[in-house]
């Protein structure tokens, strides 16, 4: 069980570990997740990031906003890349040419490069027992690319690919239960957050880095052009999916299912739960579903979430 805990002011001291001057679009919430994530570092960082739109938007030749060891990777192999960071770290403690006890490794990719096109590193890596936190900043479609979609675009989403119209009325499937898969690895730490939560997810992000092994965290971040919302509305959004439970907190650590922030209250008391069209109504993306003809996917979206929280309440113990 970690030990840290958050002190604002402290972490107001901190050196950022992404610095202003990027070019991503005004209300993303990717560079909120990856400030805080590093906040809560604790030294000697290298941060490795596939290609997407953090990689492109933060690193235009010849200027960076890493204040941090940073390398661009391939779409694909983000964790191979991390795996041999913290590999070759480890090799140089062991033979006393490196000053450092340790040194934090994070791997940040998008859904593109985790759901679909990394998946096959990511897997090799939990499997081998790398020491590195991987973060998932999931956007839902391939937003870099022209706002294709991914396997962790929800039901229902109109993108460039499944384009709502009288053939489909947006992508057919559910998500890909991405963190459900990284835990079927047995790793030691899994968790959700968001950027609207910001002490649970710094919190996180420190107790994964405190862990001794493969470690993930599934956030959620909004993208104001894909999704077709108000950039000012990100935060909004973010707990609009906490407080619907399209996006439960929760934790898995060491085999032990939490609840955690919002979502252990809801789960106290289930009238704080709201509908899930309180979420899919401020979002472009989804206008089309609120016509009489596709009402029906609005509740079958409630039904699918519905039923990922009764599965998801019946295995954390402090429910």
């Amino acid at each position: 069980m970690s030990t840290f805990r958050f002190n604002i002011r402290e972490a107001a001291r901190k050196p950022l570990g992404l610095l202003p001057g990027h070019r991503l679009c005004a209300g993303c919430a990717e560079p909120i997740v990856v400030k805080q994530v590093l906040l809560a570092t604790r030294g000697p960082t290298i941060v490795a990031t596939a290609t997407g739109c953090l990689e492109v938007s933060t690193s235009i030749y010849p200027y960076t906003s890493w204040n941090v060891p940073w390398i661009h990777v391939a779409f694909e192999n983000v964790a191979a890349v991390a795996s041999g960071i913290e590999a070759a770290s480890k090799i140089l403690r062991e033979k006393g040419r490196s000053k450092y006890d340790h040194i934090d490794v994070i791997a940040f990719a998008g859904d593109g490069g985790t759901y679909d096109i990394g998946i096959q590193a990511l897997s090799g890596a939990l499997e081998r027992g790398h020491d590195f936190l991987y973060v998932l900043l999931d956007n839902e479609a391939y937003m870099n690319t022209g706002i294709q979609r991914s396997g962790g675009t929800p039901l229902g989403a109109s993108t460039t690919t499944t384009p709502a119209g009288k053939v489909i009325p947006g992508k057919p499937e559910n998500k890909k239960p991405i963190a459900d898969i990284v835990v079927a690895h047995r790793v030691p730490y899994v968790a959700t957050a968001t950027p609207a939560h910001y002490l649970d997810l710094i919190r996180k992000a420190r107790k994964a880095l405190e862990v001794n092994g493969p470690t993930f965290i599934h956030a959620l971040s909004p993208c104001p052009r894909g999704w077709r919302y108000s950039e000012s509305l990100t935060i909004d959004i973010c707990k609009k999916a906490v407080e619907t439970c399209y996006f439960p907190l929760w934790e898995y650590d060491n085999g032990v299912y939490r609840l955690t922030d919002r979502s252990l209250a809801i789960a106290k008391n289930p009238g704080m739960k709201k509908p899930v069209e309180e979420f899919l109504k401020v979002q472009g993306r989804f206008s089309h579903l609120f016509t009489p003809q596709n009402q029906w996917i609005i509740k079958r979206l409630q039904e699918y979430v519905d039923a990922v929280w009764e599965n998801l309440k019946s295995k954390c113990e402090n429910v």
